[in-house]
């Protein structure tokens, strides 16, 4: 990693603005050898200049410096303002790369503001997770976890193992000093309810999953029972084709719902049936497929006919999957047995009439969330590495716990210790090897 680093920050594309940012100690040095009016620069002022290479104009720009270590990276930042579009910033990126600026790499701004002590490892990764959120609720959990939520508890939890940690080892390496010890009892009172503050956050895990990553739900039916018009009555839009005419859809359409800041998957897929069309049969091969993958399957059955061989088919192909099984066309003279769907998650629809397309959503939003959906009371986990974490620290807590309750010598119990506390250190970062920080950034976009 160069001392120095640099680039584009805005996406390249036709645009109003582009910015190309600079971070490390030669910032200003390199910023001297380009920038027209550099005697006038002020620490956090905007100066308006141009940006020149070898006498040639380059771009007319805005600029900012801004003097570490009270910046994103802890370093000396500097920040170009320039016309959008492809060619000026890429212009002006070349220029600070030629007068000894390096290319940053994915990511780069932010692991130096980790490295440097600006965020932990836990907000880092929550900067990532706040650029890729699609909803509001996405949106404030990411912002609140930036914010130290989530590092706050583990951190917490950390500090207080390491008491218990420490009268430990002292009772290994000093058996005859029982004054700053704990007994068993004690220990084990005193880790009890941090395994149950590690419980908690790995509970906090499917909420954040879902806010983070959203719901895959796919949408299963025989031809003509209504995916498609279900698909537009919840997007609220024709995004799909509806006609008379079964197999229409041939192939997966999926669109993002944004049901009440939970962001939805939703996937229409083929009508699943027997088929001589070439086309067709692919799609039905690719919607069987996404069954597997799928978080939720939303099986349609057409109230106005017998449920068919068909229907048994995508139900029983659907049957270890968590589904809400949809009665459509409701407003037509009913021929379904409703006996053969029992103990099924069941809701009535006319999607003609938009009939029980709320109640539908309601559904969809109780099976994932137990209770009302609020990004103000907490942070929930949801990155998967954090939750991973979690999980092995939480078996090695557990051991230490049934440890001491058995009277297993104290060298074991301080194993169990070290490796919750060791896992507890990979989700902040205090822990974490080189080569799990490259691969972390490296899914970062470049200028982040």
């Amino acid at each position: 990693m160069g001392n120095t680093v640099c680039a584009i920050s805005t996406s390249v594309g036709r645009a109003g603005l582009g910015i190309v940012r600079m971070t490390g100690d030669e910032s200003l040095d390199v910023i001297k050898k380009v920038f027209t009016n550099y005697n006038n620069l002020n620490n956090k002022q905007m100066t308006y200049g141009h940006i020149i290479d070898e006498g040639k104009l380059i771009d007319e720009v805005l600029l900012v410096f801004m003097k570490g270590p009270h910046t994103y990276t802890c370093e000396d930042v500097v920040e170009i303002y320039c016309h959008g579009g492809v060619i000026a910033v890429r212009e002006v990126l070349r220029s600070l790369l030629k007068n000894g600026a390096s290319l940053a790499e994915p990511g780069e701004f932010t692991k130096r503001a980790f490295l440097n002590g600006r965020l932990d490892l836990t907000q880092a990764e929550a900067v990532l997770d706040l650029i890729d959120s699609s909803t509001s609720l996405s949106y404030e959990n990411s912002l609140s976890q930036l914010s130290g939520g989530i590092s706050k508890e583990v951190e917490d939890i950390f500090d207080d193992l390491l008491g218990v940690m420490a009268s430990t080892v002292t009772e290994i390496d000093f058996p005859e000093d029982e004054n700053d010890t704990l007994s068993n009892d004690e220990k084990i009172n005193k880790l009890s309810p941090l395994l149950d503050r590690i419980d908690k956050l790995i509970m906090s895990g499917k909420r954040g999953k879902v806010l983070k990553d959203g719901i895959k739900t796919l949408i299963l039916g025989r031809p003509n029972v209504g995916k498609s018009s279900l698909l537009n009555a919840l997007l609220k839009e024709n995004r799909a084709i509806v006609t008379d005419i079964p197999g229409t859809t041939r192939d997966t359409i999926e669109e993002v719902l944004d049901l009440d800041g939970i962001p939805i998957k939703l996937i229409d897929t083929a009508g699943i049936r027997e088929t001589e069309d070439t086309v067709e049969l692919i799609g039905v091969k690719k919607a069987k497929e996404e069954i597997s993958r799928a978080d939720l399957i939303l099986v349609l059955l057409d109230s106005s006919s017998e449920i068919g061989e068909e229907d048994l088919d995508i139900l029983k192909a659907s049957k270890d999957k968590e589904r809400i099984v949809i009665i459509n066309k409701t407003d037509l003279e009913s021929k379904i047995d409703l006996s053969a769907l029992e103990g099924e998650n069941v809701i009535m629809t006319s999607l003609l009439n938009n009939f029980g397309v709320d109640e539908l959503q309601e559904e969809i939003k109780s099976l994932f969330f137990d209770d009302k959906i609020s990004s103000n009371d907490e942070a929930y986990v949801s990155n998967i590495r954090h939750i991973d974490h979690l999980n092995k620290a939480r078996s090695a807590l557990h051991s230490a716990i049934e440890d001491l309750k058995l009277g297993i010598p104290l060298d074991l119990v301080e194993v169990d210790l070290n490796i919750t506390m060791d896992e507890l250190g990979n989700i902040t970062g205090k822990t974490t090897n080189e080569d799990v920080l490259d691969r972390i950034f490296s899914e970062f976009c470049i200028g982040k």
